[in-house]
């Protein structure tokens, strides 16, 4: 269980990571669309190659893998909802970060979850699930941190809120390895494709719309390179 947590919590830690570009003040503009495009890459290729893929393989009717799917789906888009109408109404896509930060944990604590479970059976973390996390925690972090930043949260304050994101994922991490180790394939399945769902729906209603904020045909380029690159890594582990 331990073991589990700590690669949970190694692969979320990039959130912080992102939080602390973001302080910089740095990355921003183009160079920030680019690094949330590549990021969305390595997410459709962890959706496509690592959650749904292995919910499908696991799952004995595949009722499981819908349910996971819509349910995941459904549950940012209403959390999107509630937190748009707490920000400022139907069409304020502001919500301070709220929105992505909401993404990071339906996804983040799901993907934990699978990703303590490579680890049953004494084998090692999975390299190409681990690497996903991490390299597209980034532009998620770094977006939302920026978007707090401007409403005025203090820094101190963002830096904690990933921190407890991280710890959170890795305690999911931990709990999921000792408590569905040898659970039935269609509860890992609804967990696998939960997060899919998730990560989905929020590529389409929030990373990828801020990615083409200003339209730069570049974006395409950079999301395919982080899609390839995710997916080099799901293939060769």
């Amino acid at each position: 269980m331990a073991a589990a947590g700590f690669w949970a919590f190694i692969g979320a830690s990039s959130l912080i990571l992102g939080a602390m570009i973001a302080l910089t003040g740095r990355l921003q503009g183009r160079a920030l669309r680019l690094t949330i495009a590549f990021g969305c890459g390595a997410l459709v290729s962890a959706v496509a190659y690592d959650l749904f893929a292995e919910a499908v393989a696991v799952s004995a009717t595949g009722a499981s893998v819908a349910a996971g799917f819509i349910a995941g789906a459904l549950t940012y888009y209403i959390g999107d909802e509630i937190i748009e109408r707490m920000s400022g109404g139907p069409g304020d896509k502001s919500g301070g970060g709220l929105p992505i930060l909401l993404g990071a944990v339906l996804d983040g604590i799901p993907e934990s979850i699978v990703l303590g479970l490579s680890l049953v059976g004494g084998k090692g973390p999975s390299i190409a699930v681990l690497v996903a996390i991490f390299i597209s925690n980034v532009p998620e972090s770094v977006s939302a941190s920026t978007k707090m930043l401007k409403g005025g949260l203090p820094a101190a304050r963002v830096i904690l809120t990933w921190t407890l994101v991280a710890v959170a994922s890795a305690i999911a991490a931990a709990l999921g390895f000792g408590l569905l180790a040898n659970a039935p394939g269609d509860i890992i399945a609804f967990v696998d494709a939960f997060a899919a769902g998730a990560i989905l729906t929020l590529l389409a209603d929030d990373l990828l719309p801020e990615a083409h904020g200003e339209r730069d045909k570049a974006v395409g380029l950079l999301t395919a390179a982080g899609f390839a690159v995710a997916a080099f890594l799901s293939f060769s582990a």
